[in-house]
């Protein structure tokens, strides 16, 4: 590998061009900084991921002025749960978000919202992977990249006054600068694929909450089918795990497994194309999420629903967040993200991060699903409140009974956490 003698500068360093580094840099760039994003792939290119849009997520995408493109896009107003012999339709709760979700593959929606990035004045470098950080003292001074391959590769220096770092779930930029993932909290291990289906335009994501493996064993998660409105939908299967009690499954078999049991209902075709697993951190189980000059979002900061895996809102919503930090912050010598960037992220999402991972990890407890699950499906109006609480869609401006509950919830939780979030 031979070095190339090229070094660039910005002010602001954006490292992982998902939705979360994407939208940190759109909003960066509208607050007149100076932004450059980079990512390791080239675009377009695919990520593993259920493809859903939360309400949460299709409110931070009208805020970005991405309307018109999801206008052309899957629209879904609600989930069709499924499992112990029953199946609800629950409408999305609307209150102070958006009534509907939407779907959209990664393919193509991360690189809408680049653009966006793009479009609002952030510089893009393609192809350029991120292998080490340059210090000065506590502080990021720069990142090392690599790029091409063979006797082609090469080295560059991009040296910045703040860093932000986007790179997603594994996070190796997050684990130089010392971010650690702690496992004693529930975390998800899922899969999925595409397959072409004849109900592509549903207009109902669906979920089946009694998930069963190859064997007819009942595991701690769910299966999910995403009509994408193109002629094929998202297939997946999802298992929580933890220290505890750790997921001991084959995620591309079950995968194949649930996908044939589904055959029939969304009159699938062909097989399942492009499977692929992840592990994600949920619930900000993780620490060292900023320093000095330079702090984590998304999927790196740990930002996953446990209840419901979803990482695109979180990712947008924290790029939102840390692009105002950026902006309210002068980088000089008095700066330090340390104290700032954890407290804020606790304050947006710690109640509702608590309270969601002590529930989920109850449900991977042998014994305890098969004895709720049943009672829970029964009742419409349980269900009705899961669906608002496990997609954490209890925003500050929701004052009902179900909003305050979760937050007095999330409060008590927080008391007895031994880690809180983001710690």
């Amino acid at each position: 590998m031979t070095a190339s003698p090229d070094t660039l500068s910005t002010d602001v360093l954006i490292v992982g061009a998902g939705p979360a580094g994407s939208a940190t840099a759109a909003w960066a760039a509208r607050h007149g900084l100076d932004v450059m994003l980079v990512d390791a792939e080239t675009f377009p290119r695919d990520k593993p991921c259920g493809d859903g849009l939360t309400p949460r997520a299709i409110a931070e995408m009208d805020a970005l002025g991405l309307s018109p493109w999801l206008e052309g896009r899957a629209r879904n107003w609600g989930l069709r749960a499924a499992g112990f012999g029953q199946e609800l339709y629950l409408p999305w709760p609307g209150g102070s978000l958006p009534r509907n979700g939407g779907a959209a593959p990664r393919m193509v929606l991360d690189d809408a919202i680049r653009q966006v990035a793009l479009d609002s004045g952030a510089v893009a470098v393609e192809g350029h992977r991120a292998t080490d950080v340059v210090m000065d003292g506590s502080r990021v001074a720069g990142v090392e990249f690599s790029s091409g391959s063979g006797r082609a590769a090469t080295k560059r220096t991009i040296t910045c006054r703040r860093l932000v770092v986007a790179d997603g779930a594994r996070s190796q930029l997050g684990r130089r600068l010392g971010r650690e993932w702690h496992r004693g909290t529930a975390y998800g291990v899922a899969a999925r694929g595409y397959i072409d289906s004849e109900r592509s335009d549903d207009p109902w994501i669906s979920s089946h909450l009694e998930l069963r493996g190859t064997e007819g064993e009942l595991l701690s998660g769910y299966g999910w089918v995403f009509p994408l409105g193109d002629g094929q939908v998202n297939v997946g299967v999802g298992t929580l795990a933890t220290d505890k009690h750790p997921a001991d499954v084959n995620l591309r078999q079950l995968l194949g497994h649930y996908a044939d049991q589904q055959r029939d209902d969304w009159r699938l075709s062909g097989e399942v194309r492009d499977p692929w697993s992840a592990l994600l951190p949920m619930g900000g189980a993780v620490s060292g999420v900023a320093g000095a000059n330079w702090l984590l979002v998304g999927d790196a900061a740990g930002c996953v629903n446990p209840l419901n895996g979803e990482g695109i809102d979180y990712g947008l919503e924290t790029g939102h967040l840390a692009a105002q930090l950026l902006a309210d912050t002068i980088p000089n010598v008095s700066m330090d993200y340390t104290r700032q960037w954890a407290p804020i992220l606790r304050r947006q999402y710690g109640t509702a991060f608590s309270i969601a991972r002590r529930l989920a990890g109850y449900l991977t407890v042998p014994g305890l699903l098969p004895t709720l699950g049943p009672i829970g499906m029964r009742s419409r109006l349980l269900m009705t409140v899961a669906l608002r609480v496990m997609g954490n869609l209890v925003t500050e401006e929701d004052t009902d009974t179900v909003a305050r509950l979760w937050r007095a919830s999330g409060r008590i939780s927080m008391k007895f956490d031994e880690r809180p979030p983001f710690s």
